[in-house]
């Protein structure tokens, strides 16, 4: 899972060095809780990474493993725009994330 405020490094926040990424054991992923240390707009990604290679596996360009984003945005060809799946935090704030299986 990957929080950022990046708008140019979401969903893959490996290029913002102020994203929040964690990885989130199955057994806990029906709620957790992750700190931003400040107010902002943020974007959530996650990945069920089923394999534990640390990255999306895909096949034809599918997706192979589960993925959500913050406020659920409809997923047509890639991913959706940091504006679909942003949100306002200014306190806490709690998100909803539907997973989705393509394959």
């Amino acid at each position: 899972m990957c929080i950022t405020t990046n708008a140019k490094a979401f969903p893959d926040c490996s290029k913002d060095s102020g994203s929040v990424r964690m990885a989130v054991k199955a057994t806990d992923a029906g709620a957790f809780r992750a700190a931003v240390l400040r107010a902002g707009t943020y974007a959530i990604a996650v990945v069920h990474d089923e394999n534990s290679n640390n990255k999306m596996d895909k096949a034809l360009f599918l997706p192979r493993e589960g993925f959500g984003f913050s406020r659920n945005p409809t997923i047509t060809t890639g991913p959706p725009s940091f504006k679909a799946a942003s949100f306002v935090v200014n306190g806490d704030v709690n998100q909803t994330i539907r997973m989705k299986y393509m394959l």
